[in-house]
């Protein structure tokens, strides 16, 4: 029976990650994985092909209708859907083998198989009809998410299909109906509308991107129509006909009162995600869960069961790869008796559409429900030179900063390189920095990055190129 200072169940970006750490701490350290390959939903099935057919379908879109007024003459691109699809999988590759590096790099044995705990200390590995029972000092459970599914509609991954389908679509679909307006939903939306897609969003709020900032959301969602996009925001879908050569869709506004039928070649349901926790023998072997399905964790990961831990998408929090990666490393400390640590406070959050959205800390509506006092500072890409010349003015930066101390509380970006933008901000919010910190700190020009130097003026009203 071999024996571990840690068992790791799954091996996303908080498992995989969280072994890495470990072993760097010296710990002797294996991984679970139930499925073929290493890297979980995240470099499978979710964050990493999906930006490959964000950039891949960006380029499209780009080479059709902005080539030419820079002065590049090309012909009308032509789409090959299975060429860009190898495009995608060879990026899914090149990661996975990556993960598959970093496990012998570190000396991490992978065990292939579905891991069920069975108590403090043991955890069972079966596959193929056999099983083995591995004794472990710690336990970590990192087994993620699954998709959130609508009742009385089946998911076949061919016409009605979640993220996991969305991404392999052997041909692009006529009319794209997409139930959520969340991230997911969007950034798939707008890969499949560039391609040529008529895409219709439905969503049971009157808002898009719940838990983003409301100003941010409304600007966007003004874009997305610009591109195309239409939303059907308050209503529900309650049923999908599948027995035509079309899907015939029944949506109701949330409220209540008349059904319509929508017509549409594929459905797309992103209604969010879902802990998952099947087979783990959690109930069995005395793990606690709350209301929602998610395991119960004290503030040092520490479920009800003496050893065992969980990250990630399995416990509160949002489901973000970067959150669990932080979690991982922070697990792993704690359990080599140092002390882990993640600051929720500043957890970004991307929207890699064109253009990307991220944000970090507060919004506004959070800080009014919490009757916090701030200040507002905000610089359009309009005024910024490096937009300007490249043509890409869409959006803007907005700083909120606490109107006593001057402390940054929030900062919310809509425009070209967002995602890549807003990491200055939780490096100044991590050290407790100001506006005032922020509008003083040279920026290089031109840079796009220089609009949020503009927004840290603003918020003592006195920006400079506004």
């Amino acid at each position: 029976m071999a024996t571990y200072d840690l068992v790791v169940i799954g091996t996303g970006p908080g498992g995989y990650v969280c072994a890495v750490r470990a072993s760097q701490l010296g710990m002797k350290v294996a991984v679970v994985e139930k499925n073929a390959t290493l890297g979980g939903t995240c470099l499978n099935v979710g964050c990493m092909p999906s930006k490959a057919l964000l950039h891949a379908s960006e380029m499209f879109e780009e080479a059709a209708h902005s080539f030419a007024k820079m002065g590049v003459s090309v012909s009308t691109p032509k789409l090959e859907l299975p060429a860009m699809m190898n495009f995608k999988q060879q990026g899914i590759d090149g990661n996975v083998k990556g993960v598959e590096f970093l496990m012998k790099k570190n000396k991490i044995d992978v065990l292939k198989g579905t891991g069920k705990i069975l108590g403090t200390g043991k955890v069972e590995v079966s596959a193929d009809g056999k099983s083995q029972v591995i004794e472990t000092k710690n336990i970590v459970i990192a087994t993620g998410s699954d998709i959130a599914r609508l009742k009385g509609i089946e998911i076949d991954e061919r016409r009605i299909v979640s993220s996991t389908g969305a991404l392999s679509l052997d041909k692009v679909p006529g009319k794209l109906l997409i139930v959520g307006a969340g991230v997911i939903g969007l950034e798939l939306g707008s890969v499949w509308k560039r391609l040529g897609a008529e895409v219709v969003v439905v969503e049971f709020l009157d808002r898009i991107l719940p838990g983003m900032d409301g100003e941010i959301a409304k600007q966007f969602q003004r874009m997305l129509e610009k591109q195309g996009f239409a939303f059907k925001l308050g209503a529900k879908v309650t049923a999908v006909d599948t027995s035509g050569k079309t899907l015939k869709a029944t949506i109701e506004p949330a409220a209540g009162g008349a059904a319509e039928t929508l017509e549409a070649d594929v459905v797309l349901v992103c209604i969010g995600r879902v802990p998952y926790t099947d087979g783990l023998g959690l109930k069995e072997a005395g793990v606690a869960l709350d209301t929602r399905g998610r395991v119960q964790i004290d503030p040092h990961f520490a479920t009800s069961l003496k050893g065992v831990y969980a990250i990630g998408d399995v416990v509160a929090g949002p489901m973000l790869a970067h959150k669990a990666e932080d979690e991982g490393v922070a697990v792993a400390e704690i359990i080599a008796g140092q002390a882990g640590h993640v600051n929720y406070d500043v957890i970004p959050g991307v929207v890699y559409t064109t253009p990307e959205v991220s944000a970090v800390g507060k919004t506004e509506e959070e800080l009014k429900q919490a009757g916090v006092t701030y200040t507002v500072g905000k610089f359009p890409f309009t005024a910024n030179g490096r937009s300007k010349v490249n043509q890409t003015t869409d959006g803007f930066v907005k700083i909120l900063a606490d109107a006593k101390t001057d402390r940054v509380l929030g900062v919310h970006i809509i425009g070209r390189e967002a995602g890549e933008m807003i990491h200055e901000a939780c490096v100044l919010m991590e050290f407790g920095g100001s506006a005032e910190d922020l509008a003083r700190t040279c920026h290089a020009h031109p840079t796009r990055s220089e609009a949020i130097k503009e927004a840290a003026l603003a918020v003592g009203k006195r920006a400079i190129h506004m």
